[in-house]
């Protein structure tokens, strides 16, 4: 058996690719199989380890029965609610961690998948996308260093120092050897370490499943938490949306799942956008449609995924570039290197300068 664990709609989407990209052998004897022919879903247990923020739990509940419907079994997992949830979740997964024929994860910067990884031994690991944080984990691998996310200052508190154990267990769990092999499926420009077999993302479930798409007029904005994660100063990004607005004619605003909703309703009032709060993740909102010809971001892991995904239907994608003056006092050192990467290395593109 598959063992699958997911945070965020993104993870569970490529999970759904990942079993779509699986080879499959048909019976050998002719004639009709004595049994159904097994699909992608079979022998997959995805687990959903929900946050607390409510509009990620909705997502995710939406992206949950979508996989119920493709034939995948889904258990939903209440892993952080309350003091005892954590290691009452760690024993109740005990059993299938310890059947897992292969482990899928999707965030290995989770404090909590690196503490089920503790718990599991030469099982082959395979890490789905989590978009852009994707790009960080392979770079930090192949460096040796601390599995930290890009926007985060490095901590040095007590909870710090009780978890480096587990994160350094974990990192060691991720790095291929002789006992342990670990695949990348991903749709974003990696340098994985040596020994890591990377499969490449072409979203072939989504494009098979949905559109291709009734294109809309006008132009698209994909929104950012930059702001939330204390990286872009609000008005500076309030400024530069209805700068894009008004150039390039956007009318709806597709806001991140972490975006709060006083900002949002601060951008509404200001540039007069309608906000849409998506339901799936965007590449899925996207082939379903409708969508506009011309989709804008800022550097995002929709740069790289929505080319892939909306690929032979005309639409174009375009990044717009922070500018160094965007950034807050408390970003971390690495972020404007960081935000320059996922620029720099979007395929497929057009690249836009910061609005003035």
């Amino acid at each position: 058996m598959n063992l699958a664990f997911v945070e965020s709609p993104v993870q569970l989407l490529n999970v759904l690719e990942w079993a779509h990209a699986q080879p499959y052998e048909p019976p050998r004897r002719p004639g009709p199989p004595k049994a159904p022919a097994p699909g992608p879903a079979d022998g997959i247990l995805v687990v959903v380890l929900p946050p607390t923020d409510p509009v990620s739990r909705d997502q995710l509940r939406t992206m949950a029965e979508l996989a119920r419907e493709e034939g995948f079994a889904v258990r939903w997992q209440e892993a952080r609610g309350g003091a005892g949830a954590p290691l009452r979740a760690v024993r109740e997964l005990l059993p299938e961690l310890r059947r897992a024929g292969r482990i899928v994860i999707g965030d290995p910067f989770s404090r909590y998948v690196q503490l089920l990884l503790t718990l599991v031994g030469g099982v082959p690991l395979t890490v789905v996308d989590d978009g852009t944080a994707t790009m960080e984990f392979t770079d930090r691998l192949a460096r040796g260093e601390k599995l930290t996310r890009w926007h985060r200052r490095d901590a040095r508190g007590p909870r710090e120092l009780a978890l480096a154990p587990v994160t350094r267990l974990a990192r060691r769990r991720l790095t291929p050897s002789r006992t342990q092999s670990v695949e990348l499926f991903t749709s974003m420009p990696v340098d994985p370490p040596r020994g890591i077999a990377v499969t490449p993302n072409t979203f072939g479930w989504a494009r098979f499943r949905f559109g291709p798409p009734e294109i809309a007029p006008g132009a698209d904005l994909v929104g950012t938490s930059l702001v939330e994660t204390g990286v872009v100063d609000p008005d500076r990004y309030a400024a530069a949306v209805a700068a894009l607005a008004r150039t390039h004619g956007v009318t709806r605003y597709f806001a991140h799942r972490r975006e709060e909703s006083g900002k949002l309703a601060r951008l509404a009032r200001e540039t007069g956008v309608e906000i849409v709060r998506p339901d799936l993740p965007l590449e899925l909102v996207a082939r379903r449609g409708p969508i506009a010809a011309t989709v804008l971001s800022f550097p995002s892991t929709v740069v790289h995924t929505l080319p892939i995904a909306l690929a032979g239907t005309g639409i174009k994608v375009a990044v717009c570039d922070i500018a160094p003056e965007w950034l807050r006092a408390t970003a971390s050192p690495r972020a404007r290197g960081f935000l320059a990467g996922v620029t720099g290395s979007a395929r497929d593109v057009e690249r836009l300068p910061a609005p003035a």
